[in-house]
């Protein structure tokens, strides 16, 4: 199995004193020794403004496990560095990977019986603090790991879960990874609760359970009521979104999202274009080259003049196997893509897997009611590709290849923006009343005043409008 970015720890005669020791799995045995290439300073320079980043050298030791069921050997390899690049960017240390091909996991145990021994020992001889699995597991498979492997165990899910609530700021964010934890849990509270001690009695009374059964039970009831709770609030944000949505649709203001994988270089578009045409720090939004980044949703109104402004919002970025909890938790913060005149969907184009990056986000996008909604795909990062390519470069009416960081490939992008935006308006004449100043005021902040006169019976315009407004003040139209 490919082994990137990792040092192999057999490769030297005594090892230092945080590798793994020699000789701890056959060669041809399916499992990888690595250390990371990350040091406490390494970390820092990396992720500058992150906490944890200082703690580095103390930070958590995983072990690595997936089950290969049919999948071709590169897309296996790329899913279990993608779950390596996830535990860095939580702050683990990968000490190790152990893999296994079946044709389908194990019903009980997620691997083979065979497998947790030698997981078990993987684990001892590299001193793990726990395992991380590739896949999701079920309530049963993760309670039956912890009892063989008597260690910690998590799953893919529960790793992105615990990134998202690290990264969540605002406090719609903070309810939707709550609300995705406590339900990804709820099914797991067996396996949370290993040392159950039965009591006497055989009736389903509280009284008549063991200790363990009853928090568990307690643990049950609080957590449901906890997601009942946080259901009503996010409901209620929902329905403030829904406000701020109808608003700017009245507005007429032209809405673009961006949508893609995760450290594509979506915040970087969005920080290019505030940098150009708005040149206001506080407007920026974070940005960083690490996996989910932000989460809370951003929307800024850039203005490129001449009264053709529109809405830019950052939603969170995807990857393969993103939770559908988490999904189903951040609808109302994707519903921003529901609503959108126009999506950007960006592609790191110098990642080799950029093609099923790609199918991963139309995959999640398919899930939400985005059909219909223009699109133009980004081929971002142009400037890291290996081979040489033309950039900025527009091919056809919906594909641009750029560099988010160069002045020219915003411009191009911007362009292309504004002629898909503003594909709708027309130019049109109207002759408004002096007592209609509601009407003038409309025009002159959502339109392109081209010309502007004051007469005797009103004042007249010349602008470039959307169709709709041109129907809608069609009485005052005079061309």
């Amino acid at each position: 199995m490919e082994n990137r970015n990792f040092k192999n720890s057999n490769t030297e005669n005594s090892a230092p004193k945080d590798t793994i020791p020699q000789n701890s799995a056959p060669e041809d045995s399916g499992i990888e020794n690595f250390t990371t290439e990350y040091s406490a300073t390494e970390y820092s320079k990396k992720y500058p403004n992150q906490k944890d980043a200082s703690h580095a050298e103390s930070c958590e030791r995983v072990l690595l496990a997936g089950v290969n069921c049919g999948k071709s050997e590169h897309d296996f390899n790329r899913s279990m560095e993608e779950l390596k690049n996830l535990a860095e960017a939580h702050f683990m240390k990968p000490v190790g990977m152990v893999t296994q091909k079946m044709d389908s996991p194990n019903k009980a145990l997620y691997i083979g019986t065979g497998k947790v021994q030698e997981v078990k020992e993987t684990a001892l001889l590299s001193e793990a603090d726990a395992v991380v699995f590739d896949d999701t597991l079920t309530p049963s498979q993760l309670s039956n790991l912890q009892k063989e492997l008597d260690m910690p165990v998590m799953d893919r899910t529960a790793l992105i879960l615990d990134i998202f609530a690290t990264r969540a700021q605002t406090r719609e964010a903070k309810l939707q990874v709550e609300s995705a934890r406590l339900k990804y849990l709820l099914p797991r509270l067996v396996g949370m609760h290993q040392a159950l001690t039965r009591q006497g009695g055989t009736s389903g009374s509280m009284s008549s359970r063991g200790a363990g059964e009853k928090k568990l039970e307690l643990d049950r009831r609080r957590i449901e009521q906890r997601i009942t709770e946080l259901n009503r609030d996010l409901k209620e944000i929902a329905n403030e979104r829904a406000v701020q949505r109808k608003t700017r649709e009245e507005s007429r203001l032209p809405l673009v999202a961006l949508a893609g994988y995760t450290n594509s270089g979506k915040s970087t578009i969005m920080n290019a274009m505030i940098d150009t045409y708005m040149k206001n720090d506080e407007k920026r939004v974070l940005e960083k080259d690490m996996l989910f980044a932000t989460l809370d949703t951003a929307v800024r109104r850039i203005c490129t003049g001449n009264s053709r402004d529109f809405l830019l919002s950052d939603t969170v970025g995807f990857i393969h196997k993103l939770p559908h909890a988490l999904v189903r938790a951040f609808h109302a913060t994707l519903e921003e893509l529901e609503s959108a005149d126009l999506i950007l969907h960006v592609i790191d184009y110098s990642d080799p897997d950029h093609r099923e990056q790609m199918e991963t986000t139309k995959e999640i996008l398919s899930q939400l009611k985005t059909a219909g909604i223009p699109m133009i795909t980004v081929y971002n990062k142009a400037d890291k590709c290996r081979d040489s390519l033309e950039y900025p470069k527009i091919a056809g009416s919906d594909k641009i290849y750029i560099s988010a960081r160069e002045a020219d490939s915003i411009e191009l992008l911007t362009g292309m923006i504004l002629d898909k935006v503003y594909e709708d308006y027309v130019q049109a004449e109207f002759l408004i009343p002096y007592q209609k100043g509601d009407i003038t005021s409309y025009f002159m902040e959502n339109t392109h005043i081209a010309e502007q006169a004051f007469e005797e019976n009103g004042t007249r315009l010349k602008v470039r409008c959307h169709q709709a407004d041109a129907a809608k003040y069609a009485q005052y139209r005079i061309s």
